[in-house]
């Protein structure tokens, strides 16, 4: 009787080859589809036929079911990017820089759609489509770093050396989230202080806060099928361009 002594690899490690991420997580993505369409179906008929009026906005209160969502996930998939960033300078993980660079144009889109919600919400709340205050300037910001890192990745042939430049590029930029984040505390803003995500709960009615909660989840189950995707993207485009090197140098493909 032998003993298989070889060590058990984590899934950590596992994932660390493409082709293993690959394998692994594209059975997920339907269910995962499924679940988002799901939510959206689900929120969207909250939004829209069993929430309030507000007394002062009337209907046009129902874009902060598709703001509010845009500008967290804004911030949360530069989060994403700045853990890949220190997996990828740190702990040289191979997919950290692919999670990275797929994830980036997605946080570009989520920024711009909360700058145009926000933008649309404004005109009539406020009378302006676009006030220079710390949270509007701030996030529009965040949009031109997204579109820089953008511009960086597609500044190098070589992806490796690409990708530590671009991680040091998102670690800087990453001081500009708690900016975003505390800027209503900090200066003098048009934008109401925290009432989702507090200390001491949410300041929200149940009528209001469970069809933003369902549209929270929807965006951030979007976000997550695109980034796979996009991950999925990347590895076979990589693939393709390392074939291509190899057939161009007289190598076997």
């Amino acid at each position: 009787m032998s003993i298989d002594t070889a060590p058990k690899q984590s899934w950590w490690n596992r994932i660390a080859h493409p082709g293993q991420f690959v394998r692994w997580t594209q059975p997920l993505l339907w269910p995962l589809t499924a679940i988002t369409v799901a939510l959206f179906l689900v929120g969207l008929w909250f939004a829209l036929f069993n929430s309030p009026q507000d007394y002062q906005m009337g209907d046009t209160v129902r874009i902060m079911y598709v703001h509010v969502p845009n500008a967290w996930l804004s911030q949360f998939v530069y989060g994403t990017m700045a853990v890949s960033a220190l997996g990828t300078l740190v702990w040289r993980h191979p997919m950290a820089d692919v999670s990275m660079k797929a994830a980036a144009p997605l946080g570009a889109l989520f920024t711009a759609l909360a700058l145009f919600t926000g933008a649309l919400w404004g005109r009539p709340t406020w009378g302006t489509f676009w006030e220079w205050d710390g949270r509007m300037t701030s996030t529009l910001v965040l949009l031109f770093i997204y579109l820089g890192i953008i511009a960086l990745w597609r500044a190098f042939d070589d992806q490796l050396r690409a990708a530590r430049i671009v991680a040091v590029f998102t670690l800087v930029g990453a001081i500009n989230i708690p900016i975003i984040k505390f800027s209503v505390d900090w200066w003098s803003t048009l934008h109401q202080p925290a009432s989702v995500f507090r200390a001491d709960g949410p300041r929200m009615p149940p009528s209001i806060l469970t069809p933003l909660m369902v549209m929270f989840a929807a965006f951030t189950f979007l976000f997550v099928v695109l980034q796979l995707k996009a991950m999925h993207t990347e590895i076979k485009r990589r693939r393709i361009a390392t074939l291509q090197r190899r057939v161009a140098q007289g190598q076997p493909a």
